[in-house]
């Protein structure tokens, strides 16, 4: 029996990997995307193949909609359709709202809320006709549940990203493709690896950090045929942040 297909955009590095590594390790064919056939995402696939798992790289920026249309479509053609769909890819520009620049907005909204679109509006009819049911996963962030200083272009894009699931899970529930969104708080990562150390114990009941592994244990779950009852929902890792 072929392996499920599952892709994971934004997997050159960091959250993207560690999931990408935990589902290849499952048993999943996974297919990593990064905006760049970059030195990370060469090495992204090195690990997996390294581990015994089945990779498959595909290049595509999730901001240009036509270029990543026609490269999902592709892959579906010489592939198959992917039973599961994680979407992560994503960007940050902090800063405080007035300092933010016309540049700072636009792009990470393209590239956290239109990637959604621009990545699943392919996927979704060919993972319907697979009769079998589906898992698509949208990566928010605890910053689109409850907001953040310095980043009102972040958390609305984070929230959107929660919107657009819950209204996708709606649709989808009758075709068996549960659509989830995990919102993590600060993980350990090149994005918080400025936050200090105090704030953190601060803002985090649980006084630390999160592993990227204990966010891609969650998604390896809700990929699980025990996790089909579960839909439309948001579900946080943050160490017990409100």
């Amino acid at each position: 029996m072929a392996q499920d297909r599952v892709l994971i955009t934004g997997s050159s590095r960091g959250l993207g990997r560690a999931m990408a590594l935990t589902l290849a390790a499952d048993g999943y064919a996974v297919t990593i995307n990064g905006r760049t056939d970059s030195d990370g995402l060469s090495h992204t696939c090195q690990l997996i193949e390294d581990a015994g798992g089945t990779v498959h790289r595909l290049v595509a920026d999730v901001t240009d909609r036509t270029a990543t249309r026609e490269a999902l479509e592709a892959d579906i053609d010489a592939h198959g359709a992917y039973y599961g769909v994680i979407v992560n890819a994503g960007l940050h520009r902090d800063n405080a709202f007035p300092a933010l620049s016309d540049e700072d907005w636009d792009q990470v909204l393209d590239v956290n809320l239109n990637g959604f679109y621009n990545v699943l509006h392919p996927c979704i009819m060919p993972m319907i006709r697979l009769r079998r049911g589906g898992r698509i996963i949208v990566i928010s962030s605890v910053s689109g549940v409850m907001g953040n200083r310095g980043q009102v272009n972040y958390s609305a894009a984070k929230a959107g990203l929660i919107g657009a699931t819950k209204s996708l899970a709606v649709e989808l529930a009758k075709r068996r493709i549960t659509v989830n969104c995990v919102a993590p708080g600060i993980i350990e990562s090149d994005m918080t690896e400025d936050i200090p150390d105090a704030t953190v114990r601060e803002l985090v009941p649980m006084r630390r950090r999160g592993r990227d592994v204990e966010v891609a244990s969650l998604v390896s779950y809700l990929m699980t045929e025990p996790a089909e009852y579960i839909t439309r929902q948001v579900i946080s890792v943050n160490g017990g942040m409100a």
